[in-house]
């Protein structure tokens, strides 16, 4: 799927294209959209690296790394406080237990 259009609709565009340019003309025309559609793409990696160079210069990936960092820190300890998985009595069946445990136990 091409921005929302399906096959059958590609297939009218392209059939509706070919009559009304000709197939003389539909490589070039193929060539100028492939050309175009490489512009933009490399327009937006352009954008996107500057973006990152500028996030780097500032210092805000850094930051954004080091606030990361506390909140798997943080999310570790909450987990360790809500691991119930040893408070659940064993039940006479080791195997029901174990496996009840198992599935309580959060990673």
């Amino acid at each position: 799927m091409f921005l929302f259009i399906g096959t059958p609709e590609l297939i009218i565009v392209f059939v509706v294209a070919l009559l009304i340019f000709g197939p003389e003309q539909m490589p070039q025309i193929a060539r100028n959209l492939g050309k175009g559609i490489r512009m933009i793409r490399d327009g937006m990696n352009e954008a996107k690296r500057e973006i990152y160079k500028e996030a780097d210069k500032t210092g805000v990936t850094k930051e954004l790394d080091e606030v990361t960092g506390d909140l798997k820190k943080e999310m570790k300890k909450v987990r360790k406080i809500m691991d119930v998985s040893e408070d659940i009595p064993d039940l006479g069946v080791p195997d029901l237990s174990k496996e009840i445990k198992g599935r309580v136990k959060r990673k």
